[in-house]
């Protein structure tokens, strides 16, 4: 018996990972994030498999199904939204499930800001402009470690794809202004893949207003930085001057 953390990616159920897909097709006992996994999602799991929505449930509750599943030599399907490295926590699970040497492995998943990119049709990377991203959030109840607030973050420059900030927008784009400029590209998707999509697209300086006027909903991802601009350097990759292992440049090195 084992415990299969999946990821349920974005929402929609075509951007399941073969191998997650699979997984719930033959599950027979299911906990997953009902406040957050897509129904298009659920509707591949078997009518006749137990359901436990954790949204209602605590730690131990959660162990508890896996304890008594492991009585019956039944495997667990964890179901998580997105990719379950990401605001999933998943550490404190396994730590429980190791106390009560439970085995358990872990099946990827479209993570949001990838499926949000997707949306967008972008790039989150630009040559000369940013070439690192940050997957972060807005502090809440659970607070962030100083040296990690968004407005210390936001002084890299990095492309910003920030989590669970849907009811924080405003406050969220006032502390990147002074980094990235009014005028900085930005964008907020609601339920990005799902069949309800909104996608409010701008920069820091009218996104808030365009969001307020959208009414998007709480679980959004706000998406900023110079590397979401079409206005960006041309790569080394393709330039016909630029050598590399697999192509002699015109230009002499």
């Amino acid at each position: 018996m084992k415990v299969i953390f999946v990821g349920a990616g974005p929402g929609n159920p075509d951007l399941l990972t073969v191998k997650a897909k699979t997984t719930l097709e033959n599950c027979r006992i299911i906990i997953y994030a009902g406040s957050l996994v897509s129904p298009a999602v659920m509707a591949v799991v078997p009518d006749n498999a137990e359901r436990y929505d954790s949204a209602g449930m605590n730690l131990e509750e959660i162990i508890a199904v896996c304890s008594r599943a492991k009585e019956r030599d039944i495997d667990v399907v964890r179901l998580h939204s997105g990719d379950p490295s990401v605001y999933g926590a998943t550490r404190e699970q396994m730590n429980e499930l190791d106390n009560l040497e439970i085995s358990y492995e872990v099946v990827p998943g479209v993570s949001a800001f990838q499926a949000a990119a997707a949306a967008l049709s972008t790039e989150l990377t630009a040559p000369e402009v940013s070439q690192t991203i940050i997957l972060t959030r807005t502090s809440g109840r659970t607070p962030l470690p100083q040296e990690q607030e968004l407005a210390e973050l936001a002084r890299s420059k990095a492309t910003l794809c920030i989590y669970l900030s849907g009811r924080n927008v405003e406050k969220t784009i006032e502390k990147l202004v002074p980094h990235y400029g009014i005028d900085c590209p930005a964008a907020v998707i609601y339920h990005v893949s799902w069949p309800d999509e909104k996608i409010v697209r701008g920069t820091l300086g009218d996104i808030v207003k365009k969001v307020e006027e959208a009414a998007l909903g709480q679980t959004s991802i706000i998406l900023a930085g110079h590397a979401l601009s079409r206005d960006i350097p041309v790569s080394k990759l393709y330039d016909a001057k630029f050598s590399h292992e697999f192509r002699k440049g015109t230009e002499a090195i």
